[in-house]
């Protein structure tokens, strides 16, 4: 039997009549599918709606996943990591259910907030999990397994055993090039395990990232910077050239320094430097020689550790001198919790995870530090920066959860390094550790000083993710992950291996932020902002010398303009809180420039006859 439209349609005559009435009855089915659909479309309504509930649920997940971390970072066994890998299959998979539920909501019309809300859903995580309970949990247990194999890592030969932080104070003092080799290959050991586990991280990891709609976890990670992604590792690249000639120097004459004191065989005078010889554990900061290359005739009349050292003070009172620094821009005090559930110093009874960090448990309130406090001069800067994060965490609290974060990555570093940069001689005079500031004919010393841990570190806070973001776009095949590394570091800071490296070695790992997970081009822009906030603020404070001798210190002004930028926490893309700082809304390493501008009138000096470059 025919359908009754075709059987009355079935002459010439009736065609045209038949016609109209198709086209009105599918005009009718339209307008009703388009009535139905806007009955059906979410509002704005239920789009803040699901904005709060999504805020709610990620603060009790954030906080479940932070006690339990805490716990696996403090004691570290095989059920702190049970359980701190539950909890980010937990929250990971939560973070994924509400990236997707926000994509129901990308044509509803919202205010500004509400979609800087529903983009921040999709980058919640660095390593995002498939939307599967399977995957989630693998991506998860080989975080924890990771970051457990990294926090018990140990090297031992015939005569001893020693953890990192041993050896790292072996890198910090001797001069043995035989003993740092062996401990640097030592220390390496504790990588090779991961090898297989990172490749699986990665493959799991993309997959999510694909969920999310990214094309891979590279895109992701230069996604989350209110910028192209591509335009983002541009301007990096930029900011690099900038400063490139003042690394370039800088790596000339330590290299000539190192070769003098070793001889040809162990420092050649030419090409890359050994990165055994440069007193870190991974070549990052070269501090620790400035014996060695620190310009001839410039005594510095002080040292911070012996300072430290010479006052008595304990772990806990270097605690409270940085607390003190906030202070005294206006911050309230640190509440009391904080001092009762830090870790200051390593337990005796006990693995811990070392690496110092800052930790806002509930996202409220419940901060904390976890260092094992050395009474030095690095660890007092530190306890300064690791500060600085905790400071950034309260004044934010008062966000949505979603926003609950520094304007980008690097400003979170980057607030707590431009205190560090205010622990100049007149401060430490304010505080009774110094009782006069030296004489300007050291500012040569302490220049080569603050150069010799922010300068060198550029390339490496540049290369730790070019290497991560070749390996999430499949830029780098596994088979070549440790030639892939020794490419850019070769190419960016002109290191080389001490002995030969093979892909039997998984060198990347012997790094905390690789196996932890931690993106690491936060730290090249914080070491470049840190100097653009310090410049500005300096300007605000109404100082007139030389950069390097300003002090931000018990000036209450320049806290009111920090406590208006860190309030803001992620609300606003970060042009909007680095022009509430420092007037400009883009990155500028001109700053840098200019703190060192009389360090690199003196290298370019010492460097005429000699071969730079590698």
């Amino acid at each position: 039997m025919k359908p009754l439209a075709l059987a009355t349609c079935v002459s010439a005559l009736a065609l045209f009549g038949c016609n109209e009435q198709n086209q009105t009855a599918a005009s009718q089915n339209q307008a009703a599918e388009q009535t139905n659909a806007q009955a059906s479309a979410p509002s704005a309504e239920q789009a803040a709606a699901f904005l709060k509930k999504a805020n709610d649920e990620l603060a009790q997940s954030l906080e479940d996943y932070g006690r339990a971390s805490w716990i696996a970072a403090t004691y570290i066994n095989f059920d702190s990591q049970y359980l701190e890998a539950k909890a980010a299959t937990e929250f990971s998979l939560l973070s994924v259910k509400l990236a997707k539920e926000a994509a129901k909501y990308d044509q509803v019309q919202l205010d500004a907030s509400s979609r800087r809300q529903m983009n921040a859903l999709k980058k919640t995580l660095s390593f995002p999990a498939p939307n599967d309970p399977a995957q989630a949990k693998r991506l998860a247990e080989i975080g924890s397994k990771m970051q457990g194999m990294y926090g018990k890592g140990k090297y031992c030969n015939d005569e001893r055993c020693y953890n990192l932080g041993e050896m790292s104070a072996v890198f910090a003092n001797s001069r043995d090039p035989e003993l740092l080799k062996e401990l640097w290959a030592g220390w390496r050991q504790v990588s090779p395990p991961m090898r297989p586990l990172y490749e699986e991280q990665v493959s799991i990891a993309n997959k999510g990232a694909k969920d999310l709609g990214f094309e891979n976890l590279s895109v992701l990670w230069r996604s989350k910077y209110d910028m192209d992604p591509d335009a983002f590792a541009a301007d990096a690249d930029a900011q690099w050239q900038k400063v490139k000639p003042l690394y370039d120097s800088l790596q000339c004459h330590v290299r000539a320094k190192l070769n003098e004191h070793y001889g040809d065989d162990v420092a050649p005078a030419t090409g890359k430097i050994p990165a055994h010889l440069l007193g870190n554990m991974w070549a990052q900061t070269w501090g620790n020689v400035y014996d060695l290359v620190k310009p001839e005739g410039v005594e510095q009349s002080y040292n911070v550790t012996q300072l430290i050292e010479k006052s008595g003070m304990s772990e806990m009172d270097m605690v409270k001198t940085g607390e003190a620094f906030f202070s005294s821009l206006g911050f309230k005090e640190l509440p009391e919790t904080f001092w009762e559930r830090s870790q200051f110093t390593k337990p005796e009874d006990r693995d811990v995870v070392c690496h110092a960090s800052a930790w806002d448990i509930d996202n409220v309130e419940d901060l904390r530090i976890k260092m094992c406090i050395q009474k030095n001069s690095e660890d007092f800067q530190t306890i300064h920066h690791e500060l600085g994060h905790n400071y950034y965490q309260r004044a934010y609290n008062q966000q949505p959860m979603l926003f609950r974060e520094s304007a980008n990555d690097g400003f979170h570093e980057a607030l707590g390094d431009v205190v560090g940069l205010s622990i100049t001689p007149s401060y430490l005079v304010q505080i009774g550790l110094l009782n006069k500031e030296p004489p300007a004919s050291e500012d040569l010393g302490f220049l080569m000083q603050q150069a010799l841990d922010k300068i060198a570190f550029l390339p490496f806070g540049l290369l730790v993710d070019k290497w991560r973001w070749q390996v999430f776009n499949g830029d780098l095949q596994p088979a070549d992950y440790n030639k892939g590394w020794w490419e850019l570091r070769e190419k960016y800071q002109g290191i080389t291996p001490p002995l030969a490296r093979s892909e039997a070695d998984f060198d990347p790992g012997a790094k905390y932020h690789v196996p932890g997970n931690t993106p690491y081009t936060r730290y090249f822009l914080a070491f470049i902002q840190q100097f653009q906030f310090h410049r500005a603020l300096c300007e605000k404070a109404g100082y007139q010398g030389p950069l390097h001798r300003c002090s931000i210190y018990n000036n209450k002004e320049v806290g009111e303009s920090l406590k208006t930028m860190m309030a803001m926490g992620s609300s606003r893309p970060w042009q909007d809180a680095m022009e509430a700082v420092t007037g400009q809304r883009e990155l500028d390493a001109s700053a840098i420039i200019d703190y060192f501008a009389p360090l690199k009138v003196w290298l370019d000096e010492q460097n005429k006859g000699r071969q730079c470059g590698w």
